[in-house]
């Protein structure tokens, strides 16, 4: 019996040792497991603050390039909340939302160079509120609205008579004489292209084109007997098409035109070395419902003035607008155009005096009557159509970009290549993004 009873202590204290131990290991477990879930948690609620930081450097890049839409294209953008950080260009400015701040700077290089934009995103971190970065790092550029001679979005058909394209640059006097176009120093870079896929994208017609022919992905290039397109040696012996100017790559975006603004100066008339002027539009921006000029009436644009004409436009009899030398006209029309009698007269030799922007509701532009033109045409929503022409070799120069194109004269198109590196450029485009 005694030997019983100290088996059975023995089993008994066994047993409380072997619960003892296993309760150690049990609490030793979930305190690793509470110490694995307080570190997971940890690690969440960092990576979701980490993540809370990237929105606020991306507020920083929308808010430098939506300040870069409204202030002087990045040439100087003082205003809004930015500042000069120092004598090197750079601008910065801070914004907080919330929990969470930015803060951006921005390199303003020029109206066609790149412009760099530097966003730190920061967020806190609780319970000691220690902040978070993300940097953000984009290259913006701005594009020309004009990089080839005439450009549409749908058809261009140039079946007109004597229709010639070809190019020249008012910035080199190798491909120019004061500015002005030269037949005997013109270049073969009087380019047209579309965006249409279409069979005959472009109708050549008996065109001399001198320069490269682009239509969307699918799209078809007609030519008559007696049209050609190529470089200069190729029109000299040939017809038809020469290999390689022709492709069916083109694919790009025409951004809308929104009005510049929703009321201006009224323009009122004046007499000026015994002329009665219609209007006399000066350094100022101006706004009318809408706009005609007939008969013998004249317009004088004697300052780089701002027409915004929120309605139809219309030029017929012997009407005419004069841009007078170191003057500069932009018209913006938000209606159907139509340009004939004397037109409009830029007395300065380059395209980039006068600008001719079609908003929205701009959906037909003729041009048409004996005066040349110079300048340049942005209406992407316009049914184009040339009429006329034919009495010298300056009938039109300069650039276009409509949604059609229509040719029934004789036209001689001469498209300055200086368009693509001074005319109207689009909005600051993303062209790379990287995180530091």
């Amino acid at each position: 019996m005694k030997i019983l009873l100290r088996h059975r202590r023995q089993t008994q204290g066994s047993a409380l040792m072997i619960s003892v131990v296993i309760t150690g290991i049990i609490g030793a477990s979930v305190v690793g497991y509470l110490e694995l879930v307080g570190h997971q948690q940890k690690m969440l609620t960092r990576a979701q603050y980490w993540n809370f930081a990237l929105p606020a450097a991306e507020a920083g890049i929308e808010d430098a390039l939506t300040h870069l839409h409204y202030y002087a294209h990045g040439s100087n953008v003082v205003g809004n909340g930015w500042e000069a950080t120092d004598a090197s260009g750079l601008y910065g400015k801070t914004n907080s939302l919330g929990t969470s701040r930015y803060s951006v700077t921005l390199s303003a290089s020029g109206n066609m160079r790149p412009v760099t934009i530097i966003s730190e995103g920061f967020t806190k971190l609780p319970p000691n509120n220690v902040e978070i970065k993300r940097t953000i790092e984009v290259l913006a550029n701005r594009f020309s609205l004009f990089p080839k001679g005439m450009v549409a979005k749908g058809q261009i058909d140039m079946s007109g008579n004597d229709v010639t394209t070809d190019s020249f640059d008012s910035e080199d006097p190798y491909y120019s004489t004061h500015g002005k176009y030269d037949e005997k120093k013109r270049k073969d870079n009087g380019d047209v292209a579309t965006n249409s896929g279409l069979v005959n994208s472009v109708n050549v017609g008996n065109a001399d084109i001198y320069g490269h022919v682009a239509t969307g992905p699918g799209g078809s290039v007609a030519v008559g007997p007696n049209g050609a397109v190529g470089n200069f040696d190729w029109h000299k012996f040939h017809s038809g098409i020469q290999p390689g100017w022709v492709s069916d790559d083109m694919n790009v975006s025409f951004p809308d035109i929104d009005p510049p603004y929703s009321s201006g100066t009224t323009p009122v008339g004046k007499k000026i070395d015994d002329v009665n002027y219609e209007y006399v539009l000066g350094r100022d921006n101006y706004y009318l419902t809408e706009f005609s000029l007939s008969g013998k009436k004249q317009v004088l644009v004697t300052n780089n003035a701002v027409l915004f004409v929120n309605g139809s436009f219309s030029m017929s009899g012997q009407s005419q607008i004069i841009i007078a030398t170191n003057a500069s006209l932009k018209l913006y029309v938000n209606g159907p155009a139509d340009v004939s009698g004397n037109g409009i007269l830029n007395q300065n030799a380059y395209a980039t005096n006068f600008f001719f922007f079609g908003c929205t509701n701009n959906t037909s532009l003729k041009l048409s009557g004996n005066a040349e033109f110079t300048g340049a045409i942005y209406a992407p929503q316009a049914d184009f159509t040339l009429g006329g022409g034919g009495n010298n070799d300056y009938d039109f120069v300069g650039a276009s970009v409509s949604k059609t194109v229509k040719m029934n004269g004789h036209f001689k198109f001469h498209y300055d290549e200086a368009l693509g590196r001074y005319g109207a450029t689009s909005e600051y485009l993303i062209t790379s993004w990287r995180e530091l």
